[in-house]
């Protein structure tokens, strides 16, 4: 069985790359949307043994246990990479062998999506990652153990977790799974999810401030094609 690491900030600091579309009040919002509708998918998900949402912020702590996620209370806010790792040594205390771990930014994972991800690769290895869609990031790691990869979160964190994998010899699987891969830091991104239509909560945020009537005005090629 696997355990899920979410690392979540608080939401009032949330989401800074969107502030030339969104006010603080409305990327809060969105923030808390995205978080209910990531953790909606892994409590539906299939084969998982626990989720755990990495904070120290009260609020999101209410969101994750409202979605029966268990909250790893961090002791002080640093980056996510940290929060991640503190979510693997919760996972080492505790004996658990494989770990997945995600932003709480993804509003159109499903629990079809975290399934894939939970699957077991075959041949056995032990890391596989799926990137962000423009292969720059990384959106989510099944590590067995969870501490055979060292974690580099952040800009280009792809190519350096291949990097860190093949330094020291261990095998990886790259998964590409659309849904999993859009998650919202740029406006562009935003328009993105926003023309998938897909009901969801952050589908309602979008649409109860108003802020779906803004992305009309950005350009995104093919950007209801993104799931075809």
């Amino acid at each position: 069985m696997t355990y899920a690491v979410i690392p979540a900030k608080d939401f009032t600091g949330a989401k800074q790359r969107l502030s030339g579309l969104l006010q603080p009040s409305e990327r809060a919002r969105l923030a808390q949307a995205m978080l209910s509708d990531t953790l909606t998918a892994c409590a539906q998900a299939r084969g998982m043994q626990g989720v755990g949402v990495v904070t120290c912020n009260q609020q999101v702590a209410e969101v994750a246990e409202a979605f029966g996620a268990e909250v790893l209370w961090e002791p002080q806010a640093h980056g996510h990479t940290e929060a991640v790792t503190f979510g693997v040594q919760v996972c080492l205390e505790r004996g658990i062998p494989v770990m997945l771990t995600m932003p709480g930014d993804l509003p159109l994972l499903t629990a079809t999506d975290v399934e894939t991800i939970l699957r077991a690769p075959v041949p056995p290895v032990p890391v596989v990652l799926v990137p962000n869609r423009d292969d720059m990031g990384t959106n989510a790691l099944r590590l067995s153990p969870p501490d055979c990869l060292p974690l580099a979160f952040g800009h280009d964190s792809f190519t350096r977790h291949m990097a860190l994998a093949a330094e020291r010899h261990l095998a990886i699987e790259v998964r590409r799974i659309p849904r999993l891969a859009l998650d919202i830091d740029e406006p562009e991104d935003l328009a993105l999810f926003a023309a998938q239509q897909l009901p969801c909560h952050s589908l309602h945020v979008l649409t109860e401030l108003g802020i779906l009537a803004r992305l009309q005005t950005l350009h995104i090629p093919s950007a209801r094609e993104y799931l075809a």
